[in-house]
């Protein structure tokens, strides 16, 4: 008895275990703030989260692929697969979490049906969130693609072209910016969130529900089954990140499990 009580004093002595770190880029809205919101029940199972927020749509792979981030939450299936294509890359998506719909915003018209004979539309300058820009004003009725379905359409697809729109293609992150400079400007929901606009309000027309760009967490071959990560693919797709989403987001954000 004596030595058994021994045991349990020395092992109740023992410093805890530390906890496992888990790196993970993304850019901040939404996507650094649902991680916030997932740290607590990280750390009551042994993962500290550690978020690195990041202002582009590169260095979140490039870094996850050569090894200097575990993992990243920031882009849309497509994306990835155009970036594995065109890096040479080969990161997988773990589990598919939220849509952000993309929108089309202006300051200076307040209907589409105002836009007038060869406005300035900025859209995004890469190929899968150009295609899916140039697929939100086709379905708008502003102009046809020759591939109508094809999520990497290019202007070089577009086979009607009625209002003679003429075309900025600007890094993702710039089309906030140069919403004074130009006509319509078709913007990610999460640097529409940042630059202070409401996608459910301020968007002209905006992708809806049913719309194949799921956010998705990111993760090496090597890693993509590692405990931590799968107690974070758990975390992201919780009931309660999707009363966070609805409840932080009201519509701008939509979960998608």
């Amino acid at each position: 008895m004596k030595t058994l009580l021994t045991l349990l004093i020395a092992f109740a002595a023992l410093p805890a275990a530390a906890a496992e770190t888990l790196s993970v880029a993304a850019t901040a809205i939404p996507h650094a703030q649902i991680l916030d919101f997932v740290k607590p029940a990280l750390a009551a199972e042994g993962v500290e989260l550690k978020v690195r927020v990041f202002t582009d749509y590169v260095q979140p792979n490039v870094q996850v692929a050569e090894r200097r981030i575990d993992v990243n939450y920031f882009q849309t299936a497509p994306y990835l697969e155009a970036f594995n294509q065109g890096k040479g890359t080969d990161l997988v998506a773990v589990v598919g979490v939220h849509i952000e719909p993309l929108g089309a915003y202006s300051r200076r018209h307040a209907r589409l049906a105002d836009l007038p004979q060869g406005a300035q539309v900025a859209i995004p300058n890469e190929a899968s969130n150009g295609g899916r820009a140039l697929l939100v004003l086709q379905k708008a009725g502003l102009i046809t693609l020759a591939r109508p379905d094809d999520p990497l359409s290019s202007l070089r697809d577009i086979v009607a072209n009625p209002h003679g729109f003429k075309f900025r293609e600007l890094e993702a992150a710039m089309l906030p910016r140069v919403l004074d400079q130009v006509d319509l400007a078709l913007i990610n929901t999460n640097y529409a969130l940042d630059a202070g606009l409401d996608p459910t309000r301020d968007a002209l027309t905006i992708e809806d529900g049913r719309s194949p760009y799921v956010n998705v967490l990111v993760a090496r071959a090597d890693n993509r089954d590692a405990p931590a990560v799968r107690k974070l693919a758990a975390a992201l797709t919780s009931p309660a990140v999707k009363a966070f989403i609805a409840e932080r987001y009201h519509g701008a954000v939509l979960p998608a499990f």
